[in-house]
């Protein structure tokens, strides 16, 4: 016949399987956080890199409106106003456009502190200048015809 267990030592027992359920319910939560904080790392980096993109094309977006509104004022304004007031309107809204260019190279160049933030990717150097540089040529030569006409 097997010995009774005395009700402290089932007690005992009792609590310490429920210590190896709570250490066990502590372990599982804590790979599921670190599961989920490198989640939100990685979403985090995503939002910044997008963020970037959306500031890239706002400065983009800024200097294509002020190109052909400099082009557009020095059109409309040839014939109401005094030649050199449109071409001098026309000059600074295209300079403003060659400024936008060059302040969205400068920004995503030198934008993101790599030692603040070394998850965030950076846009893609090899088509943002040349995109840039082309489109600061088209300001170029849009100043070069409002003042040659």
């Amino acid at each position: 016949m097997a010995k009774p267990i005395p009700p402290k030592a089932q007690e005992l027992r009792k609590q310490t399987a429920d210590i190896k359920r709570s250490a066990k319910a502590v372990e599982t939560s804590t790979a599921e956080l670190m599961d989920s904080a490198d989640r939100r790392t990685v979403l985090a980096s995503d939002r910044s890199l997008l963020a970037a993109e959306r500031t890239y094309a706002a400065w983009v977006r800024t200097a294509l409106a002020a190109l052909a509104g400099g082009i557009g004022a020095r059109a409309l304004g040839k014939e109401i106003l005094p030649d050199w007031v449109g071409k001098l309107t026309a000059s600074v809204l295209i300079f403003f456009a060659g400024f936008c260019l060059l302040a969205a190279i400068w920004r995503e160049l030198h934008g993101i502190d790599k030692a603040a933030a070394p998850d965030i990717r950076p846009l893609s150097r090899a088509l943002l200048v040349p995109m840039n540089l082309l489109l600061l040529m088209v300001a170029l030569a849009a100043l070069v015809g409002v003042w040659a006409s």
